[in-house]
């Protein structure tokens, strides 16, 4: 059996790791890698031939996870993609998402006095239905015969509705091994969303190391720092609260959390704006697949209602309600994609507002480098926004209380489920050289064998 590191080798986007054994090809997720300069150009070149693929298992919906498959298809992957349920039905609104975002790459303006300008998309819709044809959904700890000799069971993540780690059992010349891969781990009491569950005793594990050597904030809950937000911008002031928040997860919690909030009365009610279609569409997921929701959540909905509807929220339909918004003059909480900034409705609400002294604008997720998000949380004193360069006298906040990622604690927590006398190797993807080293060098002290893959490199797992 050898493995493979094809994506998040080193790096924290574009997720595939290639399984093989002498007779059959696996490919664990396969996701857009943002870190290439000319990412729709450079993700249509596969390192192995797609047709040669035999099965697919996506850990859960986030692009940098799924965002490639229809790349895949389109270039001659014939096989099944196995995924929970929750996660096919947001991968295929994430992947329409994405052909929308690639044709927006294309320039509006004539080429020559005809056509478009700018790169090709990757794929386009007729693609993302293909992919989606291909899934086929299976249950939380139900163990699936993928063939004769592999076994594949799904483990609840706790990252996002849907999300699991992946532990397949493989029988070779008479000797079963079992591999697990977390994808992405997710976090105690987080709203919304199930914990993560422990894993099996494995063979080996293919780890996420995303916030290796860090750990999130304790000294405030994600209650106390919301209601300081909102009674500092919104009931003290008049003011409007901006939070961008990626729509399909973040969002979910975020209403959930604020439903909470004004439920038991901590504030007097506030006017609250979601302007994202796509969370829309996210949340009638979340509503769809409730039995896979926490219990805190069902309690809730059996005792005070839907988590996701209360009085004084209003989801936003179309671009003329969206516009209405902008025109609101009371004080208001505003939700909208992306989180980053780098597109979006939430670019509208930033045009309108960054110059607002009485608006404070507030992080809830990471920013990537060179991001519009990331320009703001440095402190960059003027932004440029529909090519003006607008001075930012709103003011800029960040928790990180909502990351959907376990912190160092909980990626060390996770490994040392695992006997150390047991276990034969721990790769570490998914994460930035720091995060990697840091987490490798906890987990050695543990008595663990670490290694973290280079992309391409093969190791063999005996």
């Amino acid at each position: 059996m050898e493995l493979t590191v094809w994506g998040a080798a080193q790096q924290v986007t574009g997720s595939m790791h290639l399984l093989q054994t002498s007779n059959y090809n696996i490919l664990i997720d396969c996701g857009l890698d943002y870190e290439k300069g000319t990412y729709q150009e450079e993700n249509q070149y596969f390192p192995f031939d797609p047709s040669d693929i035999d099965v697919v298992i996506l850990t859960h919906a986030h692009i940098d996870h799924s965002g490639n498959l229809p790349t895949l298809v389109r270039m001659g992957f014939e096989g099944q993609i196995l995924c929970t349920a929750p996660t096919a039905d947001l991968s295929e609104l994430l992947l329409l998402d994405s052909v929308n975002i690639f044709l927006g790459k294309q320039s509006r303006k004539p080429k020559r006095g005809k056509g478009r300008s700018g790169p090709a998309p990757l794929y386009l819709q007729k693609h993302v239905m293909e992919t989606v044809d291909r899934f086929v959904t299976i249950a939380f700890n139900k163990p699936f015969k993928i063939n004769g000799s592999i076994s594949l069971t799904f483990v609840p993540a706790g990252h996002l509705l849907g999300a699991a780690a992946v532990v397949l059992e493989i029988t070779e010349n008479g000797i079963s091994k079992k591999i697990g891969f977390t994808g992405d781990i997710g976090r105690k009491n987080y709203p919304v969303l199930k914990d993560p569950e422990t894993l099996p005793q494995l063979d080996y594990l293919v780890s996420e190391s995303t916030y290796g050597g860090r750990n999130h904030t304790h000294d405030k809950t994600l209650e106390e720092t919301l209601v300081d937000a909102i009674s500092e911008t919104c009931v003290k002031s008049p003011g409007r609260l901006i939070i961008p928040a990626f729509s399909i997860g973040r969002t979910q919690s975020l209403v959930f959390t604020l439903n909470q909030i004004f439920s038991k009365g901590l504030l007097p009610p506030v006017q609250i704006f979601v302007d994202s279609p796509l969370a829309n569409h996210a949340t009638e997921v979340y509503r769809r697949h409730h039995n896979l929701v926490s219990e805190e959540a069902k309690d809730f909905y059996q005792t005070k209602g839907d988590e996701f509807e209360f009085d004084n929220l209003a989801y936003v339909q179309d671009r003329k309600e969206s516009q209405s918004v902008m025109n609101y003059l009371e004080p208001c909480i505003v939700i909208s994609s992306a989180g980053m900034l780098e597109g979006g409705r939430i670019q509208d609400h930033l045009y309108y507002n960054i110059q607002n002294y009485y608006c404070t604008i507030l992080f809830i997720g990471f920013c990537a480098k060179g991001t519009l998000g990331d320009r703001l949380l440095r402190g960059d004193p003027i932004v440029r926004l529909r090519n003006r360069d607008l001075m930012v006298y709103a003011s800029i906040k960040k928790t990180d209380l909502l990351s959907g990622h376990g912190d160092h604690n909980d990626l060390v927590a996770n490994v040392k489920s695992q006997d150390p006398a047991k276990i034969k190797k721990v790769f570490l993807v998914h994460g930035e050289d720091k995060s990697m080293n840091a987490l490798a060098t906890s987990l050695s002290v543990e008595g663990y064998s670490v290694s973290i893959p280079k992309k391409g490199e093969k190791h063999i797992l005996d």
